[in-house]
Protein backbone atom coordinates (compact mmCIF):
# COMPACT_ATOMS: atom_id res chain seq x y z
CA UNK A 1 0.00 0.00 0.00
CA UNK A 2 1.33 3.38 -1.07
CA UNK A 3 2.33 5.45 2.01
CA UNK A 4 0.47 8.71 0.83
CA UNK A 5 -2.12 9.76 -2.50
CA UNK A 6 -1.57 13.14 -4.17
CA UNK A 7 -3.81 16.10 -3.00
CA UNK A 8 -3.23 19.11 -4.39
CA UNK A 9 -0.69 21.94 -5.76
CA UNK A 10 -0.34 24.79 -3.81
CA UNK A 11 2.06 27.66 -5.36
CA UNK A 12 3.43 30.82 -3.78
CA UNK A 13 2.98 34.38 -4.65
CA UNK A 14 3.27 37.80 -3.63
CA UNK A 15 -0.08 38.76 -5.22
CA UNK A 16 -2.04 35.78 -5.14
CA UNK A 17 -5.22 37.42 -6.87
CA UNK A 18 -2.88 38.26 -10.08
CA UNK A 19 -1.37 34.78 -10.26
CA UNK A 20 -4.07 33.14 -9.68
CA UNK A 21 -5.98 34.61 -12.55
CA UNK A 22 -3.31 33.57 -14.97
CA UNK A 23 -2.89 30.04 -13.48
CA UNK A 24 -7.14 29.88 -13.70
CA UNK A 25 -6.49 31.05 -17.78
CA UNK A 26 -4.10 28.72 -18.39
CA UNK A 27 -5.45 25.68 -16.95
CA UNK A 28 -9.02 26.15 -17.09
CA UNK A 29 -9.68 26.66 -13.77
CA UNK A 30 -12.41 28.23 -11.53
CA UNK A 31 -10.48 30.35 -9.33
CA UNK A 32 -12.52 31.69 -6.09
CA UNK A 33 -11.09 34.46 -3.10
CA UNK A 34 -10.81 33.14 0.24
CA UNK A 35 -11.10 35.87 3.59
CA UNK A 36 -6.98 35.34 3.69
CA UNK A 37 -6.41 37.38 0.60
CA UNK A 38 -4.98 33.50 -0.81
CA UNK A 39 -6.56 32.01 -3.81
CA UNK A 40 -7.77 28.43 -4.67
CA UNK A 41 -8.43 27.32 -8.56
CA UNK A 42 -10.83 23.82 -8.44
CA UNK A 43 -11.87 21.76 -11.39
CA UNK A 44 -13.48 18.71 -11.76
CA UNK A 45 -12.21 16.71 -9.28
CA UNK A 46 -10.34 17.33 -5.99
CA UNK A 47 -7.16 16.54 -7.00
CA UNK A 48 -7.25 19.48 -9.59
CA UNK A 49 -7.30 22.09 -6.93
CA UNK A 50 -4.80 24.45 -7.22
CA UNK A 51 -3.75 27.00 -3.84
CA UNK A 52 -2.07 30.63 -4.33
CA UNK A 53 -1.03 31.45 -1.32
CA UNK A 54 0.93 34.82 -0.61
CA UNK A 55 4.51 35.04 0.61
CA UNK A 56 6.57 37.89 1.54
CA UNK A 57 9.28 37.19 -0.59
CA UNK A 58 9.20 37.62 -4.39
CA UNK A 59 10.83 35.15 -6.77
CA UNK A 60 14.85 35.34 -5.95
CA UNK A 61 16.25 32.21 -8.69
CA UNK A 62 14.77 29.59 -11.13
CA UNK A 63 12.16 27.71 -10.23
CA UNK A 64 13.57 24.25 -9.07
CA UNK A 65 10.00 23.12 -9.45
CA UNK A 66 7.74 24.29 -12.83
CA UNK A 67 4.82 23.05 -14.14
CA UNK A 68 4.61 21.73 -18.40
CA UNK A 69 1.20 22.68 -19.71
CA UNK A 70 -0.01 21.51 -22.83
CA UNK A 71 -1.94 24.18 -25.25
CA UNK A 72 -3.56 24.21 -28.57
CA UNK A 73 -1.12 27.41 -29.12
CA UNK A 74 0.99 29.61 -27.00
CA UNK A 75 -0.54 33.14 -28.02
CA UNK A 76 -3.19 32.40 -25.51
CA UNK A 77 -0.85 32.24 -22.35
CA UNK A 78 1.10 35.77 -23.74
CA UNK A 79 -2.53 37.03 -23.60
CA UNK A 80 -3.18 36.59 -20.17
CA UNK A 81 0.38 37.88 -19.01
CA UNK A 82 3.13 35.42 -20.20
CA UNK A 83 6.53 35.96 -21.38
CA UNK A 84 8.29 33.99 -23.76
CA UNK A 85 11.91 33.09 -22.48
CA UNK A 86 13.18 30.46 -25.45
CA UNK A 87 11.25 28.61 -28.05
CA UNK A 88 14.31 26.78 -29.19
CA UNK A 89 13.13 23.59 -28.10
CA UNK A 90 10.30 21.45 -29.17
CA UNK A 91 8.52 23.08 -26.06
CA UNK A 92 8.39 26.83 -25.28
CA UNK A 93 9.82 28.01 -21.93
CA UNK A 94 7.68 31.03 -20.33
CA UNK A 95 7.20 33.17 -17.45
CA UNK A 96 4.21 33.49 -15.05
CA UNK A 97 3.66 37.15 -14.24
CA UNK A 98 5.68 36.57 -11.46
CA UNK A 99 8.86 35.60 -13.36
CA UNK A 100 7.82 31.96 -12.63
CA UNK A 101 9.14 29.67 -15.27
CA UNK A 102 6.91 27.11 -17.06
CA UNK A 103 7.07 25.61 -20.29
CA UNK A 104 4.05 24.84 -23.07
CA UNK A 105 4.03 21.96 -25.53
CA UNK A 106 2.05 22.62 -28.10
CA UNK A 107 -0.32 19.69 -29.50
CA UNK A 108 -2.28 19.70 -32.85
CA UNK A 109 -4.69 16.57 -30.84
CA UNK A 110 -7.45 18.10 -28.46
CA UNK A 111 -6.39 18.58 -25.19
CA UNK A 112 -8.35 17.37 -22.15
CA UNK A 113 -5.93 17.80 -19.06
CA UNK A 114 -3.87 21.19 -19.79
CA UNK A 115 -1.01 20.12 -16.65
CA UNK A 116 0.71 17.92 -18.46
CA UNK A 117 3.78 17.31 -15.93
CA UNK A 118 5.62 18.42 -12.72
CA UNK A 119 8.69 19.23 -13.17
CA UNK A 120 11.21 18.64 -10.24
CA UNK A 121 15.17 19.50 -10.18
CA UNK A 122 17.84 17.21 -9.00
CA UNK A 123 21.33 17.21 -8.23
CA UNK A 124 23.23 17.22 -11.42
CA UNK A 125 23.26 13.21 -12.53
CA UNK A 126 21.26 10.55 -13.50
CA UNK A 127 21.93 8.47 -10.32
CA UNK A 128 20.41 11.80 -8.55
CA UNK A 129 17.08 11.86 -10.87
CA UNK A 130 16.76 8.27 -10.41
CA UNK A 131 16.89 7.79 -7.22
CA UNK A 132 14.90 10.52 -5.74
CA UNK A 133 12.17 9.68 -8.78
CA UNK A 134 12.50 6.21 -6.60
CA UNK A 135 11.57 7.66 -3.38
CA UNK A 136 8.51 9.78 -4.78
CA UNK A 137 7.06 6.75 -6.64
CA UNK A 138 7.34 4.34 -3.54
CA UNK A 139 5.71 6.91 -1.51
CA UNK A 140 2.67 7.45 -4.08
CA UNK A 141 2.59 3.62 -5.18
CA UNK A 142 3.10 4.40 -9.11
CA UNK A 143 5.49 2.86 -11.74
CA UNK A 144 9.02 5.06 -12.05
CA UNK A 145 10.62 4.90 -15.62
CA UNK A 146 14.46 5.75 -15.65
CA UNK A 147 14.82 7.04 -18.92
CA UNK A 148 18.08 6.65 -21.39
CA UNK A 149 18.19 10.57 -21.72
CA UNK A 150 19.91 10.97 -18.09
CA UNK A 151 16.20 11.66 -16.35
CA UNK A 152 13.45 9.81 -14.48
CA UNK A 153 9.43 10.13 -13.76
CA UNK A 154 6.85 8.83 -12.38
CA UNK A 155 3.59 8.38 -14.00
CA UNK A 156 0.27 6.44 -13.43
CA UNK A 157 0.19 8.13 -9.85
CA UNK A 158 -3.38 7.42 -8.79
CA UNK A 159 -5.61 10.14 -8.63
CA UNK A 160 -3.47 12.67 -10.61
CA UNK A 161 -4.87 15.50 -12.90
CA UNK A 162 -0.98 15.23 -14.49
CA UNK A 163 0.55 12.79 -16.43
CA UNK A 164 4.04 12.70 -14.31
CA UNK A 165 6.14 13.60 -12.26
CA UNK A 166 9.33 14.44 -13.74
CA UNK A 167 13.13 14.64 -12.18
CA UNK A 168 15.62 16.44 -14.16
CA UNK A 169 19.43 16.62 -13.56
CA UNK A 170 20.48 20.28 -13.18
CA UNK A 171 23.90 21.73 -12.22
CA UNK A 172 22.25 24.35 -9.94
CA UNK A 173 21.85 23.17 -6.04
CA UNK A 174 18.65 24.34 -4.08
CA UNK A 175 19.22 27.58 -2.26
CA UNK A 176 15.99 28.85 -1.46
CA UNK A 177 12.04 27.13 -0.60
CA UNK A 178 10.64 25.80 -3.50
CA UNK A 179 7.66 28.04 -4.62
CA UNK A 180 5.62 25.13 -5.89
CA UNK A 181 5.11 22.12 -3.46
CA UNK A 182 2.75 19.03 -3.49
CA UNK A 183 0.13 18.30 -0.82
CA UNK A 184 -0.28 14.54 -0.51
CA UNK A 185 -2.61 12.80 2.00
CA UNK A 186 -1.35 10.03 4.30
CA UNK A 187 -2.43 7.69 7.35
CA UNK A 188 1.16 8.39 8.70
CA UNK A 189 3.14 11.16 8.76
CA UNK A 190 5.85 8.98 10.95
CA UNK A 191 6.29 6.19 7.84
CA UNK A 192 7.23 9.54 5.52
CA UNK A 193 9.75 10.26 7.89
CA UNK A 194 10.53 6.70 8.48
CA UNK A 195 10.64 6.54 4.39
CA UNK A 196 13.87 9.08 4.28
CA UNK A 197 10.52 12.69 5.14
CA UNK A 198 11.92 15.29 7.32
CA UNK A 199 9.26 17.40 9.14
CA UNK A 200 9.89 21.04 8.79
CA UNK A 201 6.93 21.98 10.70
CA UNK A 202 4.77 19.61 12.84
CA UNK A 203 0.95 20.10 12.38
CA UNK A 204 -0.20 22.53 15.63
CA UNK A 205 -2.85 25.39 16.26
CA UNK A 206 -2.18 27.14 13.42
CA UNK A 207 -1.75 24.86 10.78
CA UNK A 208 -4.08 21.21 9.97
CA UNK A 209 -1.02 19.69 8.18
CA UNK A 210 2.39 18.76 8.59
CA UNK A 211 5.47 20.69 6.29
CA UNK A 212 7.82 18.42 5.57
CA UNK A 213 10.85 17.77 3.22
CA UNK A 214 11.97 15.28 0.62
CA UNK A 215 15.54 13.63 0.86
CA UNK A 216 16.26 16.17 -1.80
CA UNK A 217 15.18 18.70 0.44
CA UNK A 218 11.76 19.68 -1.50
CA UNK A 219 8.84 21.31 0.42
CA UNK A 220 5.64 19.28 0.29
CA UNK A 221 2.21 18.96 2.67
CA UNK A 222 0.92 16.02 4.52
CA UNK A 223 -2.50 15.59 5.19
CA UNK A 224 -3.65 13.26 7.89
CA UNK A 225 -6.64 10.88 6.39
CA UNK A 226 -7.52 7.32 7.44
CA UNK A 227 -6.77 5.31 3.95
CA UNK A 228 -10.88 4.46 4.30
CA UNK A 229 -11.68 8.18 4.37
CA UNK A 230 -12.82 10.01 1.53
CA UNK A 231 -11.43 13.30 0.31
CA UNK A 232 -11.30 15.50 3.09
CA UNK A 233 -12.36 18.91 3.96
CA UNK A 234 -10.33 21.72 1.97
CA UNK A 235 -8.65 23.94 3.57
CA UNK A 236 -10.85 26.95 2.91
CA UNK A 237 -13.72 25.41 4.24
CA UNK A 238 -12.46 26.78 7.51
CA UNK A 239 -10.64 29.56 7.20
CA UNK A 240 -7.51 29.17 8.98
CA UNK A 241 -5.97 32.68 8.18
CA UNK A 242 -2.74 31.38 7.59
CA UNK A 243 -0.87 33.04 4.54
CA UNK A 244 2.40 31.08 4.85
CA UNK A 245 1.56 27.24 5.29
CA UNK A 246 5.71 27.52 5.59
CA UNK A 247 5.47 29.84 8.38
CA UNK A 248 7.38 28.91 11.80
Amino acid sequence: MPLARFKDLCLDATDPAALGRFWAGVLGLDLSMQGSGDVVLRGPTAQHTIWVNRVPEPKSVKHRVHLDVQAAAVQPAVDLGATMLDDSFPWTVMSDPEGGEFCVFVREEPVNERLYEIVLDTADSAEASTRIATWWGELLGAPVVHDDRGFSYVHEIPGAPFDSLDFVPVPEAKTVKNRIHLDVLTGDVDALVAAGATVLRAQDDEIGWTVLADPDGNEFCAFESSSDDAWPVDRDLVDQGVSDPFAR
